[in-house]
């Protein structure tokens, strides 16, 4: 009776076992393949683990299977419906008008050359052999459709942030049309690309180890660009090559640091560069708000680390089609580097502004993108129901003898 007792205990055990040493060889530490689900969430387990890493590249589809295409995912954003819908009818013959914000280091070169050099278009950009710009002209009008680097040139200053394009692009697209031509009331459509702030801050820095200085950018603000006293440098000389990290981090007046929020605010709301305007924290706070407003109201942005991703949103914004798809780099020089825990949350709390506003964007481009989805499969839906019709209707006029 004992050696029964004994055998009808071990068998759960070793069942259990058996599904806990089946589930560690299906699900391995770090999957992102095991899926959990909750009724309050559809977002899996890889998208909690790559909240601010590159190295995951989430397979939004995979989350979306929902019938209807929704999600249940709890935004701890209040996005509105307009916030997550971005489709713009863009009229490359007409007035229409996109205007690239390149923050550096972001993967803003490579996008601006998927902008001149890869769109399918009816009339192409003309890009010549050893020329950096391209002409980029609407079909029948020598009048361009893009505003960026590699199409009007940095007409607005190297680098030139949102408070500069704002307020310098309507009159730059006015003074390069016809002089007998009526002054046009033009769609401005701006875009931009976003970067996990660490690795942009590291590579701006391996970037101005190497010589890079941006002298030359503006930083025009309320009329007047800033003071030596207000915008310090942080080095003498003509650049600040061979720059140790720690000497780049312990610059006060460093841009690179929280530059992606920076440059997407509206800085007269803080007295453009003076600092002595208000206090630290009411100018961060107001530097903040505005980027994720001046954000969330661009028609697109998109993120370096998801190039198909930002691919299929712009595609499905401004329904423009890529001839090549985009390429993920998962190689970078910033990757490269190697810092310590201590160092990284330090650059993390230099950035403290940039990593709230990544998150938020981060957050906004997973709905843009899976609501994009959604079109896409609703207007595939269409298209086969159409087709069925069709097949149909030519199966009953041929039972008519009609054809």
């Amino acid at each position: 009776m004992d050696d029964k007792s004994n055998k009808l205990f071990f068998i759960p055990v070793l069942a259990v076992l058996f599904v806990m040493i089946g589930y560690q060889y299906i699900c391995p530490a770090g999957s992102t393949s095991c899926r959990f689900r909750t009724g309050q969430s559809s977002i899996g387990l890889g998208f909690l683990l790559s909240k601010y890493s590159p190295r995951f590249d989430i397979d939004i589809e995979a989350q979306d299977t929902d019938e209807d295409g929704s999600i249940t995912f709890q935004s701890k954003f209040n996005f509105t419906l307009e916030d997550l819908e971005r489709h713009v009818d863009f009229d490359i013959k007409g007035n229409d008008v996109i205007v690239f914000l390149h923050i550096q280091k972001t993967g803003g070169t490579t996008f601006g050359r998927h902008l001149v050099r890869n769109i399918k278009l009816e009339r192409p950009c003309d890009c010549k052999a050893g020329q950096k710009k391209c002409t980029c002209h609407r079909p029948g009008k020598a009048e361009s459709w893009l505003f960026s680097r590699f199409s009007t040139g940095w007409s607005c200053g190297l680098h030139a942030d949102w408070t500069e394009l704002t307020n310098c692009v309507p009159a730059i697209m006015n003074k390069k049309q016809r002089k007998d031509a009526p002054l046009s009331q033009r769609n401005l459509y701006y875009i931009t690309l976003l970067r996990d702030p660490v690795s942009r801050y590291l590579s701006e820095w391996k970037h101005v180890q190497r010589g890079a200085t941006w002298k030359t950018a503006i930083h025009m603000c309320d009329g007047r660009p800033p003071t030596p006293a207000e915008l310090p440098a942080c080095y003498n000389g003509a650049d600040w090559t061979g720059v140790s990290l720690a000497e780049f981090m312990a610059c006060p007046s460093n841009l690179a640091s929280n530059r992606q929020t920076r440059m997407l605010a509206d800085l007269s709301l803080v007295g453009c560069y003076n600092l002595s305007s208000m206090s630290t924290a009411r100018r961060a706070e107001l530097l903040l708000g505005s980027a994720k407003r001046n954000l969330r109201r661009m028609a697109f942005f998109g993120l370096t680390e998801f190039q198909r991703k930002t691919q299929l949103l712009f595609e499905c914004t401004f329904g423009l089609r890529f001839m090549e798809p985009f390429t993920q780099l998962n190689s970078t020089r910033a990757g490269a580097v190697g810092v310590g825990l201590a160092v990284r949350r330090y650059i993390e709390h230099l950035n403290a502004l940039d990593v709230q506003l990544y998150e938020y964007a981060r957050e906004l481009f997973v709905w843009r993108v899976q609501r994009c989805r959604r079109r896409l499969r609703e207007r595939r839906r269409e298209q086969r129901r159409a087709r069925r019709e069709q097949r149909v209707s030519r199966a009953r006029q041929c039972e008519k003898g009609e054809l």
